[in-house]
């Protein structure tokens, strides 16, 4: 027996199938083909700039429209606030002639003016100012004889009734209610009858 052929004899064989060898061959390969696809994907990339550009296109268009509802905003709020302003002016200057009047009325000199020319002048003011206030639409709020309604009415006081068909009927007006439109601008306050009760206080 030859030297060599002891030692083939004597080693045992290190890897008697080859599977070792087959298997650092499989990871040699995966390691290189895992980092060939973790390479720069062109179609990838340009797709993320796609959306990051309609990102900022929106982005701005939300800009855009948000500063625009801003002026809207800005604009409807002092377009009303000068329909305000113009609306109360023109109620102020259909007064002017009445308070006028009344300055007249105030400068006449009671001690020589007899009482009866001065309440006519008052009254005469009175009415002009009625007409002024009617024409910018105020509107006095029927009451008496009138069943009594709540949403117009305030019931300050009772009265007795003479029958039953009275009751709950607005017996007299302690003050003048006026409405402006749709809008109550205050109640009338009201004396309301009640059958079978005795006369408020």
């Amino acid at each position: 027996m030859t030297a060599s052929e002891k030692r083939d004899s004597v080693e045992p064989d290190r890897n008697p199938t080859g599977v070792e060898a087959e298997d650092r061959g499989a990871e040699d390969r995966d390691v290189g083909g895992s980092s060939a696809e973790g390479g720069e994907n062109p179609e990838l990339l340009a797709r993320v700039e796609e959306l990051s550009a309609e990102l900022d296109t929106v982005r701005d268009r939300h800009m855009r429209l948000a500063a625009e509802f801003d002026n809207y905003r800005k604009r409807a709020l002092r377009e009303r606030g000068e329909m305000s302003t113009r609306a109360k002016a023109e109620v102020v200057e259909t007064l002017l002639d009445a308070i006028d009047d009344l300055e007249r009325v105030t400068a006449t000199d009671i001690a020589s003016a007899p009482p009866e020319v001065l309440h006519e002048g008052i009254v005469m003011v009175e009415r002009k100012l009625i007409r002024a206030l009617e024409a910018a639409g105020l509107e006095a709020v029927n009451a008496e004889g009138e069943p009594f309604d709540p949403e117009q009415h305030e019931a300050l006081m009772t009265a007795p009734a003479e029958s039953e068909e009275e009751d709950n009927l607005v017996s007299d007006v302690l003050q003048r209610g006026y409405r402006l439109g749709k809008h109550l601008l205050r109640p009338a306050r009201v004396r309301v009858k009640k059958f079978g009760a005795g006369r408020g206080e």
